[in-house]
Formats: C-alpha cells, structure tokens, sequence
C-alpha cells in the first residue's frame, strides 16, 4: 500500500539541501537555538512538528507501506534525496579548473611515467642488428663530419632516415654511456610522447581521459618496446607528439604560429622518413581545433600556413642532399614482401586492437552525446557540434590504421609491431574518452576500467618481451670472436653488425671488413670480372676469401647461409671452430664460427 507524507517546498530563505534545511544543525532551523519551538514558528515556518501548514507550501512525495523493499536504492528514496540535495549533474567532472585536481593528476601521471619506465627497462638483450648498425653509423658519420674520413658506409643510400642526425646523437651518447645511454635516450623520448599525449588529451578533453589515455599508451606494446630499443623510432614519435601538441596549443593563437610546428614536423621526417604518413593528421588536427573557436576561414588560413611551412622545409632538405634516393628505396619504392594480408590483421590487432577498440568506443560515444565533462572550459549552449564531434573521433582513430594498412599494401611485416605505435598516440586520446565513458559519472563503474587496464597491461608485457626476444643475445658469441678476429681479416657475417659494434670498441675490426650475407661484389677472379648474389658467395668461398664465417643456423636458414655451408665444407678450405646454442622467443639455433685453414693446407 502507498500513501503520501506532506514536505515543505523550499521556501524564501530556506533552500533544500543548505544551511537553512531542516535537521542540518544551522541557520534558523529546529534545535539550534535560533528557532523557538513554541515562539518563532510564524518567522521560520516551521513548529514544533516540523512544519506549518499555513505558511508553508507541501510537497507530495508517495511513500511505501507495508513489506520493505530489498536493501538498496529506491526511486523513491532518489526522488527525495533530488529534492533535498539537488539533482547530481551529468558531467563526470566540473569543467571549472581546480588547482586541487591539476595537482592530483600530476602524480597520477607520475606514478604512470615510473611504471612504463619500469616495464621498460625490464627487457634485456644484446644490440638488435638495427641498433648496432645505426649507432656505429654515427661515429663514422662523426669521423667524416669532424674528422675528415672518408664517407665509406654509404649509409644515406639506404637508411630510413638522415645518418647525420639520430645515428650522430646515438653514436655521441654512446661514446659517454654505452649502449645502455642510447637506450635510456629512447626511454626519455618515450616518456615525453606520454607526457605529451597526457597534455593534448587535456586540452582536448579534460583530466579524467587524459590519464586514462596515457595510461592506455604508456603499456602499449610498441611503447614499452620502443622505450628500451636504440633506433629512430622512439626520438620520431617523440616529435610526433611535439608537434600535435605545439599545434592543438597555439591552433587559436596568431595565425602564423604553426609555423614553429612546421619547424619540427619537417625535422621529424628527416629523423624517419615515414613519418611523413602521420603530416595529413597533423594538418586536420589543427583546422579541427583552429575551426572549433576561429571558424572555416582561419581554420583554413593556419592549415595552410602549417603545410606550406613543412613543404618548403622539406623541400630545401631534399634539395641541398642525396637522401631522395635513401627515401624512396626504404619507404615511398620499397620492395614488397610475401606476408600475407591474414597475417597482418592479425597482427595489428594483437598490437594494437585493444587500443584501437576503445578509441572506436570512444569515438561513437563521444558523437552520440556530449557529457561527462570531456571538453573543459565549455559553457552551457557552447556544446560542440556532432559533426565536430565526428570529425576529431574519426581523425584521431582513424590514423591507427594508417601504418597497418601501408605494410598491408607492401605485404611486409618487418617493423610493424614498432610503426603500429605511431598511430596508436592518435588515436590515444579518444580510447581515453571511451575509457571515461565507461567508467561513468563519478567513477559510477571503475570494475570496467580496471578490468580493461588490466587486459591491456597483459598484452603490453607480454608482447614486448616476445618482440624483445625475438633475435638471438649475442652475449656468448661476442666473446668467441673476440678470440678468433684478428686486425684486417675479412669476414662474412651473419649476423654482422652487432660483432663489427662491439669489437670495432677493442681495434679488432671495422665495417668495410665485413660482407653481410645480404649483398656481395666479389672481384677476386679477374676473368669473371665482378660476381654478385649466389655465384659470388660460391666464388668467395672457393677462393678462401673470407678469413672467418659466422653462421646464424635456426630451424629456417636462409639460402644464402645454406649455400655458403655446403661450400665451405665441400672445399675444405674451412674448419668449424665453435657451436653456440641460443634460445629465442620464437624458438632455437646455434651460432657457427668458421675459420680458414692456414695457406699450407689448402687444396
């Protein structure tokens, strides 16, 4: 059965839910002193029972009889508490700025930045080939900028970005703290993208989803792998992120702001050429926000200025160098492999489809309504449109899919767990608007959250110690060598450049010792001229050219390998001289080093 009690309604000077409510212990209410119980009820309206019913307006609210309910919230009881508290606003978070909460979200973001670099640095191995090339590269490109030896690697012919900036920087570092320092160069670069995409998001949006979004990259896959591995990518994405942030910054400032943007947008190409597939976002991220408070005319106006800044740096790098040919080997022509499409997708979506689901998540939610605080500073009637709302979701998230669709066009999957995550910082901050969204208004439904946080975190971990662990640690064989390789022998490598970086240290050999199994010009038969691909390995082999072999032998070699043991033992101009078992993440091998026997038992 239901029947009703009377509430007074608020009346002048009485408002629910402040000071002046009854039972609240202040102003002019029962039991305080202020109020008499049999004199003032006239003033105050109220009496001894509570209320006066002829000065006072009631209020009907039903009320339950009989059997009570489960425990729990009723609608009736929300009603009331609406009534005496006043109804609890969408917004998940006030958009007015709170000192209090910058400060909180400072240290949430600390704590954040100490367990990406934890996870980071928990990975180890020795130098991948890549690292051990690039960082050697730079101290030939130092001793032929500064020291006026000759340019004999020809690294700006095939490098996926300029030799003289990241190797030079790499090779500086290392020169002071090892391979180790160059790491911890890439960890620092990786920290900032994080910090950065955490800034952007809160411009965008607002505290909440900045740190769900940085915390959704910061044990990304490819973050955690890039933060503890010396190549370009960790310094390129990095300036990404300067850029997108210097944009979205100053996008309403003087219209020829974006041209300091221009500025380190064309140096993040030159750092890695492929960088130029994230220039088109940057463009639509700045008219999108530019277009938001300015309007289509200065939208336009500041992207243009922004491209047209970039182009004419660009063009100026490429005219006043040789790395046109560098650029189209390695990115614009580059060969295409044999990887299946199936297997790409699968990929990306192991790297990166958690990510990428949120910020889909993010991006319909986002659209379909507007709440939960995300776009702070904005008053009431000030809402962005649903067509704005679209465009920056779709923007955002779509340029996830750029790096996955480009290696799916070369069928290679050769770096795709490292570029996938060039992508992934922009489509960070709408996967921390979805994040936000389930979490709810007022932290409603954290279980969602962290069940997500914890999903990702186990992919991250996993995934890059697989990935980290995927080529051999030359811990063992580097000794070995050192053993054997003496000043000016010749060697075929495979693998070559961690030896020729760890031992060019000792004065023991240099790159243009080395022959990679890769590529060969053999000139040593003087009627055949010069000799490439197998017949100049078979050619090298028989005329006991190399002084020393090193063999990678997994369960799948190579044809080349393959083809230089058989010579080898065919000829008997070689003697195996050490096996080293290794163990990867993908599976087992063995290093092989062969040595030439002395000139007397040649035959």
């Amino acid at each position: 059965m239901t029947t009703t009690e009377e509430y007074p309604a608020p009346v002048s000077g009485h408002t629910p839910g402040t000071g002046n409510a009854p039972g609240t212990g202040t102003g002019n209410t029962p039991g305080t002193g202020n109020a008499s119980e049999t004199g003032n009820a006239s003033e105050t309206g109220y009496t001894k029972t509570g209320y006066d019913p002829e000065t006072t307006l009631r209020l009907r609210v039903p009320v339950a009889r009989g059997p009570q309910p489960a425990p729990g919230y009723t609608f009736d009881e929300i009603t009331r508490a609406d009534w005496v508290l006043g109804r609890v606003p969408d917004r998940g978070w006030s958009a007015a700025p709170s000192p209090r909460r910058t400060r909180v979200s400072r240290v949430l973001l600390a704590c954040l930045l100490l367990a990406q670099a934890v996870l980071s640095l928990r990975l180890h191995n020795s130098a991948f080939e890549d690292e051990a090339l690039y960082v050697y590269a730079g101290h030939a490109m130092i001793d032929h900028l500064f020291h006026g030896a000759p340019d004999y690697g020809g690294f700006d012919t095939y490098f996926s970005g300029s030799a003289a900036l990241y190797p030079v920087l790499a090779a500086w570092v290392d020169s002071a703290a090892g391979l180790t320092g160059v790491r911890l160069v890439s960890l620092a670069c990786m920290l900032g993208a994080t910090t950065l995409l955490y800034s952007l998001t809160r411009m965008l949006f607002n505290e909440r989803s900045a740190l769900l979004a940085a915390g959704v990259f910061a044990v990304a896959q490819s973050t955690l792998f890039l933060g503890n591995f010396a190549t370009y990518d960790a310094m390129a994405l990095f300036l990404l992120a300067v850029t997108a942030w210097l944009l979205v910054r100053h996008a309403t400032g003087h219209w020829a702001l974006p041209l300091a943007a221009s500025g380190v947008a064309a140096l993040t190409v030159g750092v890695k050429y492929a960088s130029a597939l994230y220039l088109p976002t940057l463009a639509l991220l700045l008219m999108l926000v530019a277009y938001r408070r300015l309007g289509a005319r200065e939208a336009v106006r500041r992207g243009a200025v922004f491209t047209a800044g970039t182009v004419v740096l660009l063009g100026i790098g490429l005219v006043s160098t040789d790395y046109l040919q560098a650029i189209q080997s390695t990115t614009t022509e580059r060969a295409h492999g044999t990887t299946s499409v199936g297997l790409l997708v699968r990929d990306s979506v192991r790297w990166g489809g958690t990510l990428f689901a949120l910020a889909c998540l993010g991006t319909v939610l986002h659209t379909r309504r507007h709440g939960l605080g995300e776009i702070p500073g904005h008053r009431t009637g000030d809402t962005p449109p649903r067509g704005w709302r679209l465009a920056l979701g779709v923007v955002l998230t779509g340029t996830a899919l750029l790096a996955p669709a480009y290696q799916m066009h070369l069928q290679t999957s050769i770096s795709l767990h490292k570029h996938i995550g060039y992508g992934l910082l922009f489509a960070a901050p709408m996967a921390g608007v979805g994040l936000s969204r389930l979490m709810g208004a007022h932290v409603r439904f954290p279980q969602a959250v962290i069940a997500v946080g914890v999903l990702a975190l186990t992919f991250g971990m996993s995934q890059s110690a697989e990935n980290y662990g995927v080529w051999p640690d030359t811990k063992y064989l580097i000794p070995e060598l050192a053993k054997n390789v003496r000043p000016g022998q010749k060697w075929l490598g495979q693998p070559h450049e961690g030896p020729v970086y760890y031992l060019s240290d000792q004065g023991l050999t240099d790159y243009t010792l080395w022959t990679s199994i890769f590529y060969i010009d053999y000139a040593g038969r003087e009627d055949e001229g010069h000799l490439s691909g197998p017949e100049g390995y078979r050619a090298a082999v028989q005329d006991g050219y190399f002084d020393g072999v090193v063999l990678d032998w997994s369960d799948r070699p190579g044809d080349v390998q393959t083809l230089v043991r058989r010579e080898m033992r065919a000829t008997g101009r070689y003697r195996l001289a050490s096996a080293l078992t290794y163990r990867t993440s993908v599976g087992s091998g063995h290093f092989e080093i062969w040595l030439r026997l002395p000139a007397a038992h040649k035959s």
